[in-house]
């Protein structure tokens, strides 16, 4: 399913905060011993609306860290937020992991477990209830919950499909 996203071009007037979401450490066992290389899972955001996640793999903990906050900068994403939550309720699955989104009222924060809080908090989003089935691996929670972030559109986006006005779209 090859899904089109608001997809943000970089520019340095963008005020990014990194998260880190998981680190990795993979060990290869060669005739001379063992080597360690880590992998680091990296949500960058504005908390504004945007955000992106890349990995980043290297020899040492902090170039895996820089290298996935490269990377994340690389494939930002749009992301309407109404009110401090998301305008709808949205469902996506990335491999066995499976998200579902909920919208949520003002003052109840963000229920979320670790991966998916990471990426909720870098986007700006301050109320929601989120719940994850499935696979609980990290990498596929983060790409899970993007890809339902991706899909989400703004009222705007919604009342212009329908021909109708942003009022009439909550208003029935």
């Amino acid at each position: 399913m090859a899904t089109k996203y608001n997809k943000v071009k970089t520019t340095n007037d963008l005020e990014l905060k990194d998260r880190l979401v998981a680190i990795n450490r993979v060990t290869k066992v060669t005739k001379g011993g063992r080597t360690f290389t880590f992998a680091a899972i990296v949500v960058v955001g504005d908390e504004h609306g945007v955000v992106g996640w890349g990995l980043g793999k290297a020899n040492e903990v902090q170039a895996a860290i820089a290298k996935g906050i490269e990377a994340a900068k690389k494939n930002l994403i749009k992301v309407p937020v109404h009110k401090g939550t998301i305008p709808h309720e949205q469902a996506a699955k990335f491999g066995g992991s499976r998200v579902v989104l909920i919208p949520a009222s003002e003052g109840t924060g963000v229920k979320a477990g670790g991966a998916m809080r990471a990426v909720l908090e870098s986007v700006g989003i301050t109320d929601v209830l989120a719940k994850s089935k499935g696979s609980s691996n990290p990498h596929n929670l983060v790409k899970a919950t993007i890809a339902a972030l991706g899909e989400m559109r703004s009222p705007a986006q919604v009342a212009q499909h329908r021909g109708i006005t942003v009022d009439q779209v909550f208003n029935g």
